[in-house]
């Protein structure tokens, strides 16, 4: 082990014991990390995203997995094979908190589904790791806070999988709506029209596959029979474990609506919507959504349905900027200007600039080594308030009211409303305190 090995674990045992302000943990360090040190990564939740998350970090220089831990026994076996075939042989655990334990880990990635995330991310920086956690970072406005809390107290490097912040071509449509050259702009749409979505099939509960543990699974979700409707990527369309479409694509179109307009959050909010394509399918979260975001100067609109791709401006996804100059329309592919009535000069389409995903982890590992967190392209903190803010969007929907937001008080003008921006844990969890 390099001395500059040594130092980078010292360090990261010294996060554990608490540093309550991100200046401190930038100056707390003696030296960066050399080009020739190894960076170990852990993965918490290998089947999905957190699998596609632990492929583009191992593309950056020296890194390397070492540890493994998921709830499915048949999930670990396939990965750890799959690593062990790369000469990558890799620890298995079943309960993240021993993988935590493991010191040699210096980056836990985390690949669970939604109702778990807080609880592992505040897990992991109190152990002192860097942390990369999957969007949305909560599954509740409470839990986004406890999160942003816990990096600042530990001093954690925490990015969030919203990798779009890191792809050129979205930096760049996002200056250009900063230029001004749009105009005045009223009106920002974000949608998400997913075509391959089919309906849920309605399943009987069944036994517990033989490997999994579904105990831990549910961790601090309400406790239910087994229902593989439930159970890896189905998991999202469940009010116990995620927020549907809203959270799941609406922290990436709805990011870049906030970003472009360096909003924070809204005055009220409105939705309508329901389960209009499948209305009866297993699903519980809305399949078709219209959420109205009020600010000051403008709107915000997000849209989703499922079973249709052609979305505004015949896009399966996207956010547009509309202007009294000019509009421009924004997605994964690219990016272009259509001009107001000759009120400007228009922009051919920007193309996509190749893999983000590794341009994200490149940024993740870079703010660690220089010891920045300014660095980060998606920091908790901008992370936590795009997750929010579509936490509100749900929230309008179930409770069916015009909600008005009381900023200085973090609460709506609803007390059902207020309920559902707690986190609901069952089974003995409690939300963490930090």
């Amino acid at each position: 082990m390099s001395n500059q090995r040594r130092r980078f674990l010292a360090q990261s045992a010294t996060l554990a014991l608490g540093v309550t302000a991100l200046p401190s943990f930038a100056n707390s360090f003696s030296g960066k990390l050399s080009a020739a040190d190894q960076i170990n990564v852990g993965v918490i939740g290998c089947n999905g995203m957190g699998w596609s998350n632990l492929q583009a970090i191992l593309k950056q220089p020296n890194v390397r997995c070492i540890a493994l831990c998921d709830v499915d026994e048949n999930v670990l076996t396939k990965r750890a094979g799959e690593l062990a075939s790369r000469s990558m042989p890799v620890k298995t655990y079943k309960d993240h908190r021993e993988l935590l334990d493991n010191k040699d880990i210096d980056i836990v990635i985390i690949g669970t589904p939604d109702h778990w995330h807080c609880i592992q991310m505040v897990d992991a920086c109190a152990a002192g790791k860097h942390v990369y956690v999957e969007k949305p970072c909560g599954n509740s406005v409470e839990e986004c806070r406890v999160m942003e809390a816990a990096q600042q107290r530990y001093g954690s490097i925490v990015q969030v999988g919203q990798w779009q912040r890191s792809a050129p071509h979205f930096q760049e449509a996002v200056n250009f709506v900063h230029s001004g050259k749009l105009g005045n702009i009223r009106t920002v749409k974000s949608w998400a029209y997913m075509g391959w979505m089919k309906p849920v099939p309605i399943r009987q509960d069944a036994a517990v596959p033989n490997g999994v543990d579904y105990t831990r699974w549910l961790g601090p979700a309400t406790k239910r029979p087994f229902n593989a409707n439930r159970f890896h990527f189905n998991f999202r369309w469940f009010w116990d474990y995620a927020g549907g479409l809203m959270t799941d694509w609406g922290v990436h179109m709805m990011d870049y609506a906030l970003l472009g307009m360096k909003a924070q959050f809204p005055n009220q909010v409105m939705a309508s919507g329901g389960k209009m394509a499948y209305p009866d399918d297993a699903s519980e979260t809305p399949d078709t959504l219209a959420a109205v975001f009020e600010y000051d100067k403008f709107n915000i609109v997000w849209e989703h349905a499922t079973g249709i791709d052609l979305g505004p401006y015949g896009l399966t996804h996207g956010t547009a900027f509309i202007g009294n100059n000019g509009t421009l329309v924004l997605n994964r592919e690219g990016w272009y200007v259509k001009e107001e009535k000759g009120k400007m000069e228009p922009v051919e389409f920007q193309k996509d600039k190749g893999d983000s995903l590794e341009r994200h982890m490149a940024n993740f590992l870079e703010a660690i080594k220089s010891k920045d967190p300014s660095k980060l392209n998606t920091p908790i903190q901008q992370a936590s308030l795009t997750a929010q803010v579509c936490q509100l969007g749900n929230i309008a929907f179930r409770t069916k009211e015009l909600l008005k937001w009381d900023n200085a008080k973090s609460q709506f003008n609803s007390k059902a409303a207020n309920a559902l921006l707690k986190a609901n844990y069952q089974n003995g969890y409690k939300v963490p305190k930090v």
